[in-house]
């Protein structure tokens, strides 16, 4: 039969946002107020209500918002997470990630220790900047060997993030419609033991040669080589006394022909058996794990993250486990990338065309104030 895909989870964000989503209190105290959320579609959109998200609406705070959805596993089917996440401008240090995890009783204190079970999406801190994607296994998050880089440059423009896990244990990322990594949940995120480990019994014979390059046994300093010092021939005072004074010595002076140390030539090692390593044995610590992309409880999505300025608006979320209800998605993400920066274009000519409107100004000014000050010369000098 046909096989219809599953839509777990989408939104938009409209005016009734707030009835879906729980505002998190985990990190407040009597001192410090957890940073506030806001509707916002940002400095440029093509629909104010349409392109709205939900933002980060204040400076130096944590912000930590979750919403529920029916449980489900994603055994046997592909897991699509898709989100938009725009900075208005550029946070210096903070996260743009989401967390997509198990069930929980009260979304009220969701934040840092709630568990969850993958992390997605950009994050940095000054000059330190990744996308992250951290799977949780057994009780322990796992980071990806080699890091994701950095996609979300560009202030006041929409970038698309997509995950694509599949039932092979591979996964894809996505960002602006465009593969940035594509691989394997066994090999690149180190859950599993190593498949084959160095033989611990394997010793490096005695015999071994390491040196790949030897000195030429036939190559012998040239009888002229100059040596370091020579014998200053010039230097006996004409008072010096033999009787009196001893046998003189001369002193050694640097010789100005002197080409440094001579060393034999070097050629290959006959013997060199190149650089020895241990034989590999299959360790006996690894299994091997189909199901490490399975997960039999996701039932919340939500955003935990600290920021230092602010400003991002997250839409248009959704978990599917059909590519093509992610592409519907991101065909309204590429409408509004496409507007965003025809409105940033418009805004640079405007602030250009202002400078060099103030330039050509400041340029006319300066040439009256020359010629007024030529004339009162002239008048001057005339009385």
């Amino acid at each position: 039969g046909v096989c219809h895909g599953k839509v777990y989870f989408s939104e938009t964000f409209d005016d009734a946002w707030e009835q879906r989503w729980v505002l998190s209190k985990w990190k407040e105290t009597e001192k410090e107020k957890m940073g506030k959320w806001q509707l916002s579609a940002g400095r440029w959109h093509r629909d104010p209500a349409k392109d709205a998200g939900i933002q980060t609406a204040e400076i130096m705070k944590f912000y930590s918002i979750a919403a529920s959805f029916a449980e489900f596993s994603n055994e046997g089917k592909d897991l699509i997470v898709q989100y938009q996440a725009k900075y208005e401008k550029d946070l210096a240090c903070g996260g743009g990630y989401l967390k997509l995890g198990p069930s929980q009783e009260d979304l009220s204190s969701f934040g840092d220790p709630t568990p969850y079970n993958i992390m997605f999406g950009p994050d940095q801190c000054n000059a330190e900047k990744r996308t992250h994607l951290i799977f949780r296994n057994g009780g322990k998050n796992f980071l990806k060997k080699s890091e994701l880089p950095f996609k979300q440059d560009g202030e006041g423009i929409s970038h698309l993030y997509r995950l694509h896990l599949k039932p092979d244990n591979s996964v894809r990322v996505d960002v602006d419609m465009e593969k940035i990594y594509e691989g394997s949940l066994k090999e690149d995120w180190g859950m599993l033991p190593q498949r084959e480990i160095e033989d611990p019994s394997d010793k490096k014979p005695s015999d071994w040669v390491d040196e790949e390059m030897m000195e030429d046994p036939e190559d012998s300093k040239p009888a002229d080589w100059a040596e370091a010092k020579v014998v200053d021939s010039t230097a006996k005072p004409a008072e010096w006394d033999e009787d009196e004074d001893g046998d003189w010595e001369p002193p050694k002076v640097d010789n100005p022909a002197y080409k440094g140390q001579w060393t034999a030539k070097k050629i290959p090692n006959p013997a060199y058996k190149g650089v020895w390593k241990a034989r590999t044995v299959l360790n006996p610590e690894y299994t091997d794990d189909p199901d490490l992309y399975k997960y039999k409880d996701f039932g919340y999505v939500g955003f935990d993250v600290w920021q230092v300025k602010g400003g991002t608006i997250f839409d248009n979320i959704i978990i599917t486990d059909r590519l093509e209800d992610a592409e519907i998605f991101a065909h309204k993400w590429k409408a509004l990338r496409e507007a965003e920066e025809a409105e940033k274009k418009k805004e640079e000519e405007a602030q250009s065309a202002m400078f060099e409107k103030a330039k050509a100004a400041r340029a006319a000014r300066a040439a009256k104030e020359k010629q007024e000050g030529k004339k009162e010369s002239q008048s001057g000098a005339a009385g």
